[in-house]
């Protein structure tokens, strides 16, 4: 089922941005957003972790510089039945995760250097854990193929903006091009795009804490991990793009008013509960 509803909404994402491509730009810009959406997803699927990677300028760790790290991802590959992924350091001061990949055997798994300040261990292996159960349960993929889609409709909008800065005028060949379409696309293609985020990123967020929970055999430090990290991300701003916040455990622009308003993730306080209930 979740499989269906996942399809149905990469769709709904393909389709949406095909149909700004027509409003902008008639049959050509339809055809051409529709070529940019297969190419993109054919990116997303062999190139996902290297594009999301290099965005937050992630750096390779190796088991010289963090054996103890190395120690805990084995042993709940170990559990997970699943290969050791790659893992990734990011340089911000926000405690956050998240993982990526196209399946369990090109995956990786980046934490930051605000994780490493503020959890124990046990609350940081939680986190490991529920990067991972992310990579078993092959949520890695659909994440930075949704990424990449809403960033290019992000990037239909500025268009759109530009088009009206401009003066952009409708084609007389039914071209698009009007500037009512162009203001369509700038308030409401990022939004329905950021729904479809949320559709796809809240359910496999409740499914990854309880497989996390279930590789350490505990919900304890997991929950705890989600608490601390919940109230830091509210103090500590992260450089990070909307389109790839539901890729994280806990989203990086709940510091941003706005933005909390439509959140990728459930409410921390209701992802902790279901894991307090696990005992």
């Amino acid at each position: 089922m979740n499989a269906i509803k996942t399809t149905l909404l990469l769709g709904a994402l393909t389709l949406l941005l095909v149909y700004g491509g027509m409003a902008l730009g008639g049959e050509q810009g339809m055809i051409m957003a529709f070529v940019f959406a297969v190419v993109m997803n054919f990116g997303a699927y062999f190139y996902s972790d290297k594009m999301v990677l290099a965005m937050y300028r992630a750096k390779p760790v190796t088991e010289a510089e963090f054996p103890e790290v190395y120690s805990m991802v084995r042993d709940l590959c170990r559990r997970a039945e699943i290969p050791i992924p790659k893992i990734y350091r990011i340089g911000s001061p926000q405690p956050n995760a998240f993982a990526t990949g196209r399946n369990p055997e090109h995956a990786a798994i980046a934490f930051t250097d605000g994780i490493l300040d503020m959890l124990d261990r046990d609350e940081f292996k939680g986190v490991l854990a529920h990067e991972l159960a992310h990579v078993k349960n092959r949520d890695i993929l659909i994440g930075t193929i949704v990424a990449t889609m809403a960033g290019a409709i992000s990037m239909l909008a500025n268009i759109a903006q530009w088009g009206m800065i401009f003066g952009g005028g409708r084609d007389n060949r039914g071209g698009g091009g009007h500037p009512l379409v162009h203001l369509v696309m700038i308030i409401i293609a990022p939004i329905a795009a950021l729904l479809v985020q949320m559709a796809i990123s809240r359910t496999r967020e409740y499914q990854a804490d309880r497989t996390g929970a279930e590789l350490m055999g505990t919900p304890v430090p997991l929950a705890n991990a989600l608490a601390k990290m919940d109230r830091s991300a509210k103090q500590i701003p992260m450089d990070a793009e909307p389109a790839t916040a539901h890729m994280f455990i806990v989203s990086p622009l709940s510091g941003r008013d706005m933005m909390s308003l439509f959140s990728t993730h459930p409410p921390m306080e209701k992802r902790i509960a279901a894991l307090m209930a696990m005992r």
